[in-house]
C-alpha cells in the first residue's frame, strides 16, 4: 500500500492506493487559516501536524488492514509557505501563506540585485513566493529573523516531524525564488539577496526519490513499521498532474480548489513571465511545466455560500436553475491577484447589481468571473506560445460539471473529469511514493481514470468572449483603486 499526505491550505488529506494504484481509501481533517492584518494570510504548523496525526488515526480505523500494509509515504501540499525554525527545530512564527501579499515591496529588490533574475528561478517574484517574505520578516521582524537555521515548504514541516529530516523537492522549491530551475539547484545568488546561504536550505531530491524512512517513535504511534519509506512528492499542483498523468509536453490541468491554477507539462525549460507565468520544475527528473495562478477560485463560491448562510451545493443548484443574467461581472480577487497581474491589492468586485438581483445571478457571475480569470492564464501561455493540448480538471470545484460546463465555454476547449478529481494532489503524492518503489516502472504506467469530457458550447462561447472583454475592461479601470491607501 502507498499513502498520500496533502497538506492544502483548507484541510489535510490522505488518499490510500493498492499495487494496481487504485485508491482503497481517503480521510481528511479540516484546517483554518489566520489573517489578522490585510494582505496577511498564516497558519500555525503545529496545526499542520495535528491535523495530520488525525486523520492518520481516521485513516487506520476505518482501513485497518490497507494501513498496516504502507510501505511508502509521499507528500504534497501548499507552495510558497515560509517555515521559519530555529536551530533546535522550533518554529518561530506563525507560517506565512502562498497567498500572503504583505512582502510586494520586497519583491523589487530582486530585479535591482540580479537584474536577469527571471531566467533564473521562471518566473516574475511575486509576493506569494518565499524569498520575499524572508526579506519582509528581516525587514520587520529581525529578532526572528536572526534566529532563523532552516526554512521550510508546509509539506516538509510534516517530513521533518515525521523523520527529523530536512528535505525537499524540485517542484516545490521552484515555488520559494531561490532555485535555479534549469540546473535544479538552489541559487546561492538568489539566497544572497534575502542574507541567507545554503545552510538555512533543505536537502534536494527529485519527486520520485526516496528521502529517509519513518523515525521510530513516530512509527510507534502511527503503528507503521519503520522502515516506511518517506518520498520526497511535490508541490500540490505538480502532485496533481501526477494524479492525471499531465507530463508530457502540452498536457495540462485546472486545479479549482482554494486558490487556481492553470498548469501546462513541458518537456524542457523555458521562460517566459509574461502575463505571469511560472516556469518551474514538474516532481519528476528533466520534466519542467508552465503554470499561471490565481488566488481565489473555488474559494470565491465557499466565502459566499458563508455570506448566505447556506452551502456551496445549494448555490451551484440554484445557479444551474435560475437563467442566466449576462450583465453581472464579479471580479473574484478576493485575495489579490497574481497571473496575469501580480497585484495583491486587487479586490473582489460584483458590478451590476439591482434590485431584482437574485442569489442564483451572483452565485452565476462568480462561476463565470473564475472562468475568466482562468481564460486570462490561457492567454497569458497562448500568447507566449505554449502548448496546450487535453486539459483535466481538479480540485473541490471539478465536483460541478454544471460549473464545468462554463469553464469549458469561457476558454472554448473540451475539459476532462477524471475519476480522482477532488483528490488529485494527495492521489499524486501516493503515485510518486508507488513510483520510489517500483524504479523498474515508468511514469507512463500512471493512468486515469476519465468519468466525463465536456464539450465547449458554441452558443455560450460567443456570449462570453462578449462579457470577458467586459471583465477584462472592468478591472483596467478599477486598477487604480486598489492600492494599500484606497482600503485604509
Amino acid at each position: 500500500m502507498y499513502l498520500g499526505i496533502d497538506l492544502g491550505t483548507s484541510g489535510v488529506k490522505l488518499v490510500l492506493i493498492d499495487d494496481q494504484q487504485k485508491t482503497i481509501g481517503q480521510v481528511s481533517q479540516p484546517l483554518t487559516v489566520s489573517q489578522p492584518h490585510l494582505l496577511w494570510s498564516e497558519q500555525n504548523p503545529a496545526d499542520w501536524w495535528q491535523a495530520t496525526s488525525r486523520a492518520m488515526e481516521k485513516l487506520q480505523a476505518q482501513f485497518p488492514e490497507s494501513y498496516a500494509n504502507i510501505q511508502a509515504i509521499g507528500l504534497s501540499g501548499q507552495q510558497h509557505g515560509a517555515t521559519l525554525l530555529d536551530a533546535a527545530g522550533e518554529v518561530l512564527r506563525p507560517a506565512i501563506l502562498w497567498n500572503d501579499g504583505r512582502a510586494f515591496s520586497e519583491c523589487e529588490i530582486f530585479s535591482t540585485q540580479i537584474p536577469e533574475y527571471e531566467t533564473l528561478i521562471g518566473s516574475r517574484m511575486m509576493p506569494g513566493f518565499t524569498a520575499p517574505k524572508i526579506l519582509w520578516v528581516k525587514n520587520n521582524e529581525p529578532d526572528i529573523f536572526n534566529r532563523i537555521a532552516k526554512v521550510l515548504l508546509p509539506k516538509d514541516y510534516l517530513r521533518f516531524k515525521m523523520t527529523g529530516q530536512y528535505a525537499t523537492d524540485m517542484s516545490d522549491a521552484s515555488g520559494t525564488g531561490w532555485l535555479d530551475i534549469q540546473n535544479r539547484q538552489w541559487s546561492e545568488a538568489m539566497l544572497s539577496v534575502t542574507h541567507l546561504s545554503l545552510n538555512h536550505m533543505p536537502e534536494l531530491f527529485e519527486g520520485n526519490e526516496v528521502t529517509s524512512t519513518l523515525d521510530k517513535k513516530i512509527a510507534t504511534e502511527w503503528k507503521l513499521s519503520p522502515d516506511t519509506k518517506i518520498i520526497a512528492g511535490g508541490g500540490d499542483n505538480p502532485a496533481a498532474a501526477m494524479s492525471m498523468h499531465v507530463i508530457e509536453q502540452g498536457a495540462a490541468f485546472l486545479s479549482l480548489g482554494t486558490s487556481g491554477v492553470y498548469f501546462v507539462a513541458s518537456d524542457s525549460y523555458k521562460t517566459n513571465s509574461f502575463g505571469g507565468v511560472h516556469s518551474f520544475c514538474h516532481a519528476l527528473p528533466n520534466r519542467w511545466h508552465h503554470m499561471t495562478v490565481h488566488l481565489s477560485a473555488a474559494s470565491c463560491l465557499s466565502w459566499f455560500a458563508n455570506m448566505m448562510q447556506c452551502t456551496e451545493s445549494e448555490l451551484l443548484a440554484e445557479a444551474e436553475q435560475a437563467s442566466q443574467n449576462q450583465h453581472i461581472i464579479f471580479l473574484p480577487y478576493l485575495s489579490g491577484e497574481r497571473s496575469p497581474h501580480n497585484n495583491p491589492h486587487a479586490r473582489g468586485i460584483f458590478f451590476g447589481l439591482s434590485h431584482t438581483t437574485t442569489r442564483a445571478e451572483m452565485t452565476q457571475a462568480i462561476l463565470e468571473g473564475v472562468a475568466f480569470a482562468f481564460l486570462d492564464g490561457q492567454t497569458a501561455m497562448l500568447e507566449a506560445g505554449i502548448e496546450i493540448n487535453t486539459v483535466y480538471v481538479v480540485g473541490g470545484g471539478a465536483k460541478s460539471l454544471y460549473w464545468g460546463r462554463i469553464l469549458a465555454s469561457v476558454l472554448n476547449r473540451p475539459l476532462t473529469y477524471s475519476q480522482n478529481r477532488e483528490v488529485g494532489a494527495a492521489v499524486g503524492a501516493a503515485r510518486l511514493a508507488w513510483l520510489a518503489c517500483h524504479p523498474e516502472q515508468s511514469a507512463q504506467d500512471v493512468n486515469s481514470t476519465i468519468e466525463a469530457i465536456i464539450s465547449p458550447n458554441a452558443e455560450q462561447v460567443e456570449k462570453y468572449q462578449t462579457k470577458y472583454q467586459k471583465f477584462r475592461e472592468l478591472y483596467q479601470r478599477l486598477s487604480s483603486f486598489f492600492s494599500n491607501e484606497a482600503f485604509l
